[in-house]
């Protein structure tokens, strides 16, 4: 499966915006866009499940198994209906105030695609940049260091 890219990020994301509800193949999109364990080996019986629920078009139980199986260090923190939206905020440590927590939070009037657009969006944060196992070092001339020549050191 690809790895998610900055590209993709903006399209998936325009699109769940733009959707008014989930369907298989929006579903599969989303997977084969985002999804780097999927299908797992390892966990089968995760993976089953969330196939199991695409099918039998659960969206928002299969976007939660989604969220479990991707990024099981990401939890719902706060899911609320409010005025004739849903807001999913998504968190890595739920157990911290909301103040010091640095969530995800996205909105859709369908709750499937709420969870899904924090689900993206976390998988986004969450995809390790492109870096060296070797650490940069910015090659700048600065102006406050000179070359100092000294002949007679004595």
């Amino acid at each position: 499966m690809s790895v998610l890219s900055q590209n993709t990020s903006t399209d998936l994301g325009e699109r769940l915006r733009d959707a008014y509800a989930v369907t298989a193949e929006f579903m599969a999109d989303i997977v084969s866009q985002t999804c780097r364990r999927f299908p797992s080996a390892g966990q089968s019986g995760k993976t089953s499940r969330v196939e199991g629920l695409i099918q039998s078009g659960a969206w928002t139980d299969a976007a939660i198994a989604l969220l479990d199986l991707e990024l099981p260090q990401w939890q719902i923190r706060r899911l609320v209906y409010d005025e004739g939206e849903w807001h999913c905020a998504l968190s890595r440590e739920r157990e911290l105030p909301d103040w010091l927590d640095q969530s995800i939070e996205t909105h859709h009037t369908d709750l499937a695609l709420a969870i899904l657009s924090g689900f993206v969006e976390a998988q986004r944060i969450s995809t390790p940049e492109n870096r060296t196992s070797v650490p940069t070092v910015r090659r700048g001339i600065r102006t406050l260091y000179e070359p100092l020549l000294v002949d007679n050191i004595g």
